[in-house]
């Protein structure tokens, strides 16, 4: 299946316009999903769920990982959460696929109501047992003044293909703020679209990724902005062992109306074997005057003299590898403040590398 395409096509020699993921199936028939916990003060939310028959947006998405994804998760996903920001607060969505919540297809919409604002965690892990399957999407409509915080953690297993499709709108002088920690999955496929439609709007994306044995990510991040001074900022830090492969596929689109906009976005990969391969294609678009546009990418090996230093002072190759790359990641996981769920990433982190 043909997923995650570009929005504005490169050459087919680069292999970077879409991803192609074998042997994936659309699944006929979904059971229920029982797997799933719900930590914080819910009383500064509105929180519907399956058992409210609550009808979540099953609105055509913009871009999106491909149209047989969407429909799945539109005609069979197994959890439907619709969220209403009422007062600031921290809520917490953990889901855990295992033996008997083996798929997990989920619909998630977040609303933020005018001068609101909130931290929502949305977490996917699962044992190691077997092979799992997670599709979802995870809408945010931030309305005028509202400052929305969104932390996404994958720690799926690497057997499992993992499917996450984002998108956002910004209202008048709104922030959304996005922390995403992609660690898991046989493949993980994300793509990420923020529309900054009012004057003065702010979507920052801070990434992490860390690729080990033949993992695969496929990261497509879209930003539109339309309503003027508004600012776009995407920060990727990554780090691939063994045989993993990483796309990182960054636009950054002026429209019309956008005067006095500003986009930045950098992108650095850690290359740890000689065997693991990056892939980057940062691009910028405009069809405005008067904006400000900025990219970046690169990919490289450990720092030779930095590796010697910390060697020098007795610490043993491998641990001296997981301090440069947690050193690299530490400016993105200083954006998360809950310190137990930042130590799980960080023995995440240990495990990986070991």
């Amino acid at each position: 299946m043909i997923v995650n395409r570009t929005p504005i096509r490169t050459s087919v020699n680069y292999g970077i316009n879409e991803v192609d993921i074998q042997d994936l199936k659309i699944h006929s028939k979904v059971v229920e999903f029982n797997n799933l916990t719900i930590l914080g003060d819910s009383s500064k939310f509105d929180i519907y769920t399956n058992d409210d028959n609550n009808q979540v947006n099953r609105k055509d998405l913009v871009y999106g990982n491909g149209k047989e994804l969407e429909e799945e998760v539109y005609e069979k996903a197994n959890q439907n959460i619709k969220i209403g920001v009422n007062n600031s607060g921290t809520l917490n969505l953990e889901f855990e696929l295992d033996d008997e919540n083996k798929c997990l297809i989920d619909n998630i919409n977040i609303i933020s109501n005018s001068k609101k604002q909130a931290t929502i965690v949305i977490k996917y892990g699962s044992d190691d047992a077997q092979e799992y399957y997670h599709n979802g999407i995870i809408r945010v409509d931030a309305k005028e003044n509202s400052r929305i915080n969104i932390i996404v953690i994958n720690l799926l297993n690497e057997k499992t293909n993992n499917f996450l499709s984002i998108e956002n709108i910004l209202g008048q002088d709104a922030i959304v703020n996005y922390t995403i920690v992609d660690f898991g999955g046989k493949s993980s496929i994300s793509n990420y679209y923020s529309n900054l439609i009012g004057q003065r709007s702010k979507a920052n994306i801070n990434t992490i990724y860390l690729g080990n044995t033949e993992q695969l990510f496929d990261l497509n991040y879209i930003a539109e902005l339309r309503g003027e001074k508004t600012d776009v900022n995407i920060e990727v830090q990554g780090a691939l062992k063994d045989f993993a492969k990483k796309n990182f596929k960054g636009t950054i689109d002026f429209k019309k109306g956008s005067k006095k906009s500003t986009g930045n976005e950098n992108e650095y990969c850690m290359l740890l074997s000689d065997k693991a391969k990056s892939k980057a294609l940062p691009m910028l678009l405009c069809t405005e005057e008067d904006v400000e546009g900025n990219h970046s990418s690169a990919a490289g090996k450990v720092d030779k003299k930095s590796l010697f230093y910390i060697m020098s002072r007795g610490i043993s190759y491998r641990d001296a590898m997981k301090l440069i790359v947690k050193a690299k990641f530490n400016k993105i996981l200083e954006t998360i403040k809950d310190e137990n769920l930042k130590d799980e990433i960080l023995k995440e982190i240990d495990t990986k590398l070991d």
